[in-house]
């Protein structure tokens, strides 16, 4: 997947009844679908079935089962409220006549309100740093195949610009803090539902890696098991996917084999976007057992 075209391609689901969609997955290197194209899909699906006047204002998913990236998956969305300000909607992802994920999401009318947020951390700016394949290039000399996991699934449509230098090979633990600038690599003229879906599909990169942070040199990272739990976004104000947005993640937890991050996603003038929480799987492949 090299253009936002094809990205754009992969979230938009094809009709196929009456509130029923159908959709194609990217061919992921681990053979399993990515979370965060389910993400982008099942907010697409519920989409298609609320009023143009309602945007999303929250969606809270759940990783079921690894998908099958060589099955189609059929988004069932159950239409559960139409209110007055307010609209919900169900989503079942399923495969094989099993669900994979399941989401609800809210939808609300544009309204008048208490405005406040939090302030933008103070982070370097994204003109003077590298994107990430930039900076993972010495990684190619010291550990090739690490790198080639770690650039292999790149989603070349968006550029990632981390403030914090990527470095898997660090045996010293970190700080569960990550911050890195995001936005797609070319200007699109897309309407806020497919900004939401867009930013819910980058949303789970990088994410539940911030709660591995702390325990760097305790595992070799080529042999951690990353698997997405659940996904909650909170959309807060309006934006746009080519421009530049910081993600700052943090992790407050990790126990009992489970990592917990949080992110709140911040535009170039310092607004408040969107704010993220995942809890996922955080395990030796040597002990992996059954979700």
């Amino acid at each position: 997947m090299e253009t936002i075209e094809e990205l754009i391609d992969l979230i938009t689901l094809e009709k196929i009844g009456e509130n029923i969609f159908e959709g194609k997955s990217f061919k992921t290197p681990w053979k399993r679908v990515f979370g965060g194209q389910v993400l982008g899909q099942s907010l697409h699906a519920a989409y298609q079935t609320v009023p143009a006047d309602r945007i999303a204002h929250s969606m809270h998913g759940y990783f079921i089962l690894s998908g099958d990236i060589e099955e189609p998956i059929t988004y069932e969305v159950d239409i559960t409220r139409d209110g007055g300000s307010f609209t919900t909607r169900r989503v079942s992802a399923m495969q094989k006549e099993r669900a994979i994920f399941v989401m609800a999401a809210s939808f609300q009318k544009q309204q008048e309100g208490f405005d406040h947020q939090i302030p933008m951390p103070n982070v370097l700016p994204p003109e003077v740093l590298l994107p990430d394949i930039e900076q993972l290039k010495g990684l190619k000399k010291i550990d090739p195949l690490l790198h080639k996991r770690l650039t292999y699934a790149h989603p070349n449509p968006i550029e990632f610009r981390p403030v914090e230098k990527p470095d898997p090979t660090n045996p010293n633990p970190g700080s569960p803090y990550n911050h890195v600038w995001i936005k797609s690599k070319e200007k699109v003229d897309l309407n806020l539902p497919m900004h939401h879906q867009i930013l819910a599909y980058v949303s789970d990169y990088s994410l539940l890696t911030t709660a591995a942070l702390p325990h760097r040199g305790k595992a070799d990272r080529t042999k951690l098991f990353f698997a997405s739990l659940d996904h909650a976004i909170w959309f807060h104000r309006d934006f746009r996917i080519d421009d530049w947005l910081l993600y700052a993640t943090d992790s407050p937890s990790a126990s009992n084999s489970r990592g917990f991050s949080r992110g709140n996603i911040f535009d170039r003038q310092g607004h408040l976007i969107a704010s993220v929480v995942q809890e996922g799987l955080i395990r030796d492949k040597s002990k992996r057992e059954k979700r």
